[in-house]
Order: C-alpha cells, then structure tokens, then sequence
C-alpha cells in the first residue's frame, strides 16, 4: 500500500510519527463510458474556459474568486493557512466510541508508525484497547480539515474521518410515522429480532452482484442470449401485524433447523 499523508499524531506532549493508508477498496466493476452510436470511449478533458484548448495537469493550479480576480494559491500557502493541522493530528480529547452515532462516520484509514514511534504507538493503542475509549481530533488532508477519531483495532491504530454536525442535513422536512404499538405486537417483533440475533460476522457476506453482472458480460461477450430471473418475492396472505410477525417468526424457525 502507498502512503497518502505523513505526519504524527499529537497524544499529550508526546508526538507519534505516522503514515495514512486507505483502509478501503472499492469491489464494483470497472466500466467505461461509451457513445451509444460507435462505442467510442469517452474522455474528460480540462479545457480553457477563454481558448477552449484542453490544459495539462501540471499548468492547473487553483483559486478563490474574490470581486472579478482570483487569488492563486499553491500548496505552501495551503500549508502557511494552519501548518500544525497539516502535519499533526491533535487528539483534542477521549470519548466513548458507542457515543458517537453511526450517521457521522465517513471514511477509514489505517495508520502505521515510523521506526522512532513504535513504542509510544504501541502504547497508545493499548491503552485504548484497556479503557475502550477512541481519540478525537482534527487535521488537513487535501486542503480541507477533518473531525477524526482514533482507535484501536488489533496490531493497529485506525482512523475514522467522521462528519461535522453541521454536515449532517435536519430530519424537519421528513414525516415520521405517528402510530401507537400494541404490547403484544412490540413482545413479537423482539422476539423476531432476538430469533434471529446472531454474532457479527461481516465475513458471511459477499458481493454478489458484481460477480453475476460478471458473468452477465462473459456471456454477452461470446454472443449468447441473456434472461432476466424471475423475482420470487413472499408475501404474507395476511394483512393484519401480528399474523404477519407469527409468521415471520415460524418461518425464521423453520430455517434455522433447516440449517
């Protein structure tokens, strides 16, 4: 894997040298665009809004509009604006991590040490992993400053880039349901849930999709005809709720002594 920012991580007065690395990929499949007439492939070009000649990377630097100039800046100025954020992930403070809602979490990344860290690393991630807490904190990466939270996940420290409050948009314009619950049918649906409750295992799960839509092309490619699957979806004969959770709860039985 290929480092994408170097720098440390502020724990107290002690400072952790470390590198980021994407802790994700993506698993869908690589298509291209293509004109529907000639299947010419179709490319993005970057193009001089004045001359309408396509400019190369290297001449493309980037600015803010102020009145009817633009300011340029280049990567040092980016750094002058707040060189301790660039360099340095300040853990601000621990929290729990179950305190922090799902909704905020973003993107992962892996952190590993420089040689010199590897003891105060190793000691940070312990003592997370002993008191079940996660640091929190900001840093720059790609010239835009991220709410991060540190935390320890077998040999490694991850962190996780989590939203800003004011990123997360307002629930007023949605309509929540405004219906009252029997006791009966709230004791049935747990009783569902707890049936089939299981450890977490993300290992069980696949994606399919990409691998049939494979298979799809495969077959296109060697000119044979392609079906669509007829969708089998099971309906309860019963409109009322609690005969659709008995149901539910016979067949989510019957399938587990099946398996």
């Amino acid at each position: 894997m290929r480092a994408i920012w170097t720098g440390a991580i502020g724990f107290g007065l002690v400072n952790i040298p470390v590198k980021l690395f994407s802790a994700t990929q993506g698993s869908e499949l690589d298509l291209d665009m293509l004109d529907k007439k000639d299947h010419a492939n179709i490319k993005y070009q970057r193009v001089n809004s004045n001359t309408g000649k396509e400019v190369e990377w290297d001449n493309i630097v980037r600015g803010y509009k102020v009145g009817d100039d633009y300011v340029v800046l280049d990567e040092k100025d980016f750094e002058k604006a707040s060189p301790e954020k660039t360099k340095l992930i300040e853990i601000a403070e621990f929290v729990n991590e179950k305190d922090i809602d799902s909704i905020y979490y973003e993107t992962p990344y892996y952190l590993q040490p420089e040689k010199s860290g590897n003891k105060p690393y190793a000691l940070l991630r312990d003592a997370l992993k002993k008191t079940g807490k996660a640091g929190l904190g900001t840093y720059v990466l790609r010239n835009r400053e991220s709410l991060v939270l540190i935390k320890a996940a077998g040999d490694f420290l991850i962190l996780n880039k989590i939203r800003f409050q004011e990123e997360i948009r307002d629930t007023e314009d949605l309509v929540a349901p405004d219906v009252k619950i029997k006791p009966a049918e709230m004791n049935m649906a747990i009783q569902l849930i707890e049936q089939l409750t299981t450890d977490f295992d993300i290992s069980r799960y696949k994606d399919t999709y990409n691998e049939k839509l494979l298979k799809l092309i495969m077959a296109k490619s060697k000119g044979k005809k392609t079906s669509t699957p007829k969708m089998k979806i099971v309906h309860s004969k019963s409109r009322d709720l609690m005969a659709q959770l008995k149901e539910s709860l016979s067949s989510s039985s019957s399938k587990r002594k099946a398996s």
